[in-house]
């Protein structure tokens, strides 16, 4: 007997969840060290742009992939796709970048998880504290990294377990809303420091002379990190969906959710950086580093700093539950195989593939691969190549190659958007994106 097939429970669960997926360490830690090493508000208006010109039609193309054909992605795209052609493979592409993308991502994971464990008792936030040593510390520790690695795994492995529903939606209607609070309170006391000014000029004034080919690479690649396309996550989520949601509007919300957190994001660290004479390209410990410095400045510090870093953990939990998720429901759905049997094997294996990523600090520090340690190795190849390949893919089979008549009928589903926005919608999808990642791509290789 065939299981019942999953779905949200409401359309908000599937916003917030979907905005999880997508609000994680790509807006909040990622995008900070990336902007302030790529000349500050430029990046962010490139960012932007690229986000709502060639991110949110990809991301409403992967909500109609995923719900149009009922299935997770590798199936979705062999159900989709017509026999015997390459199109059929986008959601192995998918399922092997989550998983290179998670075996990284959850040493980040690992380390903020170690940062909200050692805050609970105040162990962060003292006069004599040297958080850039603290950083160097954490990640510099075998121990530390592969214990906060495999931690972070073992947390994924359980609510994964327990399905879309009672799971990834409940932890998310919660804890979503939490994250944006307690952010707003940090932008509020962030840009009140003296010297903030200069931090936020930094981000909002743009200095387009700072852009080169190789940073608006990062830009478009930022844009899917941030938004998880390109790895079909989407196309899963979007099949656990029912007919009368707007996949136009939903894919609206998540996008502007996530810029949302972006602008906070910058307005949180850069008023801090300047502050406290900091450099913002310090990459990826900038967060880290930071966030200590602004809580430590306020009347109890150590509580508010607390509270932060388990919200951004769970920001960073319902990430990564997406990347899990696809890797499971590949190996789940089809062949109704147990999913508690699967998430733990996926875990397994993931953890596995990282532990290279998480001794990029310590033991394996002058192991280089094409001049990048291993954590930056793999976050290259996700952010610039898988990502951006995977939107380049998924925006040709959907413009050229899947069934107009499905297209059409999930892009109106639940909306009253007509044809002319569905025209615009399917010309960026067909032409702008495509052209565009095939002309910055070109452009940062040389080639153009």
């Amino acid at each position: 007997m065939l299981k019942k097939k999953e779905q949200w429970a409401s359309k908000i669960g599937f916003i917030l969840s979907s905005a999880g997926a997508a609000i994680g360490l790509g807006a909040i830690w990622k995008f900070p060290y990336m902007t302030g090493m790529n000349g500050g508000g430029a990046f962010f208006l490139l960012f932007i742009a690229f986000t709502l010109i060639i991110g949110l039609p990809i991301l409403i193309a992967e909500f109609i992939i995923g719900r149009g054909a009922q299935a997770e992605a590798v199936s979705a795209y062999q159900k989709l796709a017509p026999p015997r052609t390459p199109w059929r493979f986008i959601g192995h592409w998918g399922v092997a970048g989550a998983f290179i993308l998670m075996s990284f991502y959850s040493v980040v994971g690992g380390w903020v998880l170690t940062y909200s464990i050692i805050s609970i008792p105040g162990l962060i936030i003292h006069d004599t504290a040297n958080y850039a040593d603290l950083f160097a510390t954490v990640t510099g520790s075998p121990w530390i990294t592969l214990l906060g690695h495999l931690l972070f795994i073992l947390i994924n492995i359980v609510v994964v377990s327990f399905g879309v529903k009672d799971g990834i939606e409940k932890s998310s209607k919660i804890l979503m809303p939490l994250l944006f609070i307690f952010f707003i309170i940090l932008v509020i006391r962030s840009v009140t420091f003296e010297g903030a000014m200069e931090g936020l000029r930094f981000f909002l004034q743009p200095d387009f002379s700072k852009l080169n080919a190789e940073s608006i690479l990062y830009a478009l690649g930022q844009s899917f990190f941030s938004l998880a396309v390109g790895v079909s996550v989407m196309v899963t989520y979007s099949s656990y969906l029912q007919k009368d949601v707007s996949l136009p509007a939903s894919a609206g919300y998540v996008s502007m959710m996530n810029i949302f957190v972006s602008l906070l994001a910058g307005l949180a660290i850069f008023p801090v950086v300047f502050a406290f004479g900091l450099e913002p390209t310090e990459g990826p410990g900038l967060l880290f580093i930071v966030l200590p410095e602004a809580f430590a400045q306020m009347p109890f510090g150590e509580l508010f700093l607390s509270l932060f870093l388990l919200l951004f953990l769970f920001a960073v939990l319902t990430s990564s539950f997406s990347m899990l998720e696809i890797i499971t429901a590949a190996f789940t759905e089809k062949k109704q195989r147990s999913r508690k049997k699967i998430a733990v094997i996926a875990g397994i294996l993931v953890f596995i593939t990282g532990i290279p990523a998480a001794l990029s600090s310590s033991n394996l520090a002058n192991v280089t691969i094409f001049g990048k340690t291993f954590f930056d190795a793999s976050d290259f190849l996700v952010s610039n190549i898988i990502m951006p390949g995977g939107c380049l893919f998924i925006s040709l089979f959907i413009g050229y190659t899947m069934d107009k008549k499905l297209i059409y009928k999930e892009f109106n589903y639940g909306n009253n958007l007509g044809d002319t926005m569905y025209s615009i919608w399917y010309q960026l999808i067909r032409w702008l994106a495509p052209i565009t990642i095939i002309i910055v791509f070109l452009g940062s290789i040389g080639v153009i």
